[in-house]
């Protein structure tokens, strides 16, 4: 018994998918960024050597996590959520959180820069599971308890707006509804949240000039491409540049001072560039692999009764998908510009270290699901 992980049969769609993306993201940060850390740092492999780190760091973590019983944080559940909240709000004092670039969102710890907004996703999922859990079976029936999980996220989608990062507000909304449909909530009940929350967005686009700015710079980018355009048709050109197979590895001009975050929020362009149609479309793929089996887990727990476990499941595979997908689209210009990194790929070590937490969590439901004697023993060790 005391061996059960280490005999654990993984899910190899979903560790071929997440590891691929993994070793993907290296490269591509360690292409994308050398030219920007040479030129800022005299340090060519910079940027890669962090994020080397950060992705050892967060294997390390998940291996951790992987011995933890689901158990275990669904009774912390609540305190996690209140945690991320109190992190929120540190974000915003000045001289604790630190700003760049007009957004306070970041907490320095030593050399390390913790972005609040991604530990806050990963526990408003666990918080929502829990909630769900509680209450399985009695949201069908009751209007209000639906609202029950809104309010404290409420809190934390507000001190997100004040950073300012609308991104993630979306993205963890996005999430807690699609979570929330799944536990039983009422189709009407659902349609009519939709609906609210989609009149909140656009009053605050509208009220937000520079949000209002990105929609109509989205709408037509070469109406100023020098301007408020430059990021997306900078991205558009190297998308362009690549073609069907890519100019090859590291040989991209537009990470040449040409498209800013060029290793963070649009690496996927320089995918696209350096690799061509075919590189841009395997990530589609691998995404939609990583999803798949997200929700093939969630749905596994949820035959075996396990609904916590379910909607931890549902809740990651939802959270991922989406922000890669807006990530994406953003790099493609057929959504407005928005400050999400492209999970496992893109530079950033909070937003690495969550994910491969994240995925471990995946794993455990997995692994409780279907060995649920064996992870007990294991973890009673």
């Amino acid at each position: 018994m005391s061996q059960a992980i280490i005999q654990y049969d993984f899910d190899r769609a979903l560790v071929f998918a997440a590891g691929t993306l993994l070793i993907i993201g290296l490269i591509m940060v360690g292409s994308a960024s050398i030219s920007i850390a040479d030129g800022k740092l005299h340090q060519p492999l910079f940027y890669f050597n962090r994020q080397l780190i950060f992705a050892l760091a967060g294997l390390a973590i998940a291996a951790m996590v992987l011995t933890v019983r689901l158990e275990v944080w669904r009774q912390l559940a609540p305190l996690l959520l209140i945690v991320g909240v109190g992190l929120l709000m540190l974000v915003l004092i000045p001289g604790i959180g630190r700003e760049v670039n007009g957004s306070r969102r970041w907490l320095p710890l030593g050399p390390v820069n913790i972005q609040v907004a991604e530990i806050i996703k990963l526990f408003s999922i666990i918080y929502v599971a829990d909630y769900l859990h509680r209450h399985h079976g009695q949201l069908h029936g009751s209007f209000f308890k639906v609202f029950g999980p809104l309010i404290l996220l409420g809190v934390a989608a507000i001190l997100l707006l004040m950073q300012p990062d609308m991104g993630s507000v979306v993205v963890i909304l996005s999430t807690v509804l699609a979570m929330l449909f799944l536990g039983g909530a009422r189709l009407d009940v659902f349609a009519a949240l939709m609906t609210i929350f989609a009149g909140l967005f656009a009053v605050l686009i509208w009220l937000a000039p520079y949000r209002l700015q990105r929609l109509q710079t989205f709408m037509d980018p070469w109406q100023d491409p020098f301007g408020s355009g430059f990021q997306l048709t900078q991205a558009l050109i190297a998308f362009g540049r690549g073609d069907w197979l890519g100019v090859g590895l590291g040989s991209s001009m537009q990470k040449l001072f040409y498209l800013p975050e060029a290793h963070t929020d649009f690496l996927y362009s320089i995918l696209a560039e350096e690799l061509g149609l075919i590189g841009a479309l395997s990530i589609l793929v691998l995404f939609s692999v990583f999803i798949w089996r997200a929700l093939a887990i969630g749905r596994a727990a949820e035959l075996a009764g396990q609904v916590f476990g379910a909607q931890i499941a549902y809740g990651i595979g939802i959270w991922i998908g989406l922000q890669a997908c807006v990530n994406m689209g953003v790099n493609m210009g057929v959504l407005p510009t928005k400050g999400l990194t492209l999970p496992l790929m893109s530079y950033g070590g909070s937003s690495l270290l969550l994910t491969c937490l994240a995925i471990a969590l995946l794993f455990r439901v997995d692994l409780e699901t279907r060995f649920p004697e064996q992870a007990s023993a294991r973890v009673k060790r």
